[in-house]
């Protein structure tokens, strides 16, 4: 762990992956944080999401600079975060892949189209695409809260792109009649019991998707994604930024 004088629950591999994009990136601009710190700054804000206020309390700078800071860091991680294209095609596992979609939470007031009835509050819609047994391949850019699953991976093309490249995905019931290689749970018809073979069949697919909800607590626990109190438009670049956070460590 490292700590701002307050800990933070990150390796210190994380640390210095962040630092060294810092310096590939930002090149001899003179600041008044060296790298490694600006780089602390940073995974503080996008792991505990505290304000710009504690942050320039915690290392001794002004409120526009831990701003700045934060900002360009973020801009940084996100431009090596993979398309959707490159994710899928650098997966060499014969298994199938996992798709889920999530909302991360946003404390920005009444904002127009982005209130989820999922968590009934205001958010953005982020698709997960992983390995099967887990590992996080791609995280979308963030859509508005009251977007549906499906509505949402079909503008991200997610459908086309996996039966493009011959990938089978399991979904769980959002995503109900996408089509292409998608494989989701069988659906009851109204007024009729499901058939047992049906029901153990769908127990399976819970089960063989367990590992993509369990990669999405752990998306959570960056806590940006907790009531963001920025402009849900912002979490594009954020969810991108934490993408290349989650790969690449």
């Amino acid at each position: 762990m490292f700590s701002y004088p307050a800990a933070c629950d990150l390796d210190e591999e994380l640390l210095e992956l962040v630092t060294m994009v810092i310096v590939a990136c930002d090149r001899d601009r003179p600041c008044k944080l060296r790298p490694y710190d600006r780089a602390r700054c940073a995974l503080v804000y996008l792991r505990k999401h505290d304000t710009f206020e504690q942050l320039a309390a915690g290392f001794g700078i002004g409120v526009t600079m831990a701003w700045r800071y934060v900002n360009d860091t973020i801009g940084y991680l996100a431009v090596f975060a993979p398309s959707l294209t490159e994710a899928l095609t650098s997966h060499y596992a014969d298994g199938y892949l996992l798709l889920d979609g999530t909302v991360a939470e946003t404390d920005r007031v009444a904002a127009e189209g982005h209130f989820s009835g999922k968590v009934r509050r205001e958010g953005v819609n982020l698709q997960v695409v992983t390995a099967d047994a887990g590992r996080l391949l791609w995280l979308s850019p963030a859509r508005p809260g009251c977007v549906h699953d499906i509505t949402a991976a079909r503008e991200h093309s997610i459908i086309d792109t996996c039966a493009a490249l011959d990938l089978e995905v399991l979904a769980d019931k959002g995503y109900q009649g996408a089509g292409g290689t998608q494989t989701a749970p069988i659906k009851r018809r109204p007024g009729c019991e499901l058939p047992e073979k049906h029901k153990k069949s769908n127990t399976v697919h819970a089960v063989l998707r367990a590992p993509v909800e369990r990669t999405i607590s752990h998306i959570k626990q960056w806590r940006i994604f907790r009531h963001a109190r920025i402009s849900p438009n912002k979490l594009t670049s954020v969810a991108a930024a934490i993408l290349t956070l989650m790969i690449y460590t």
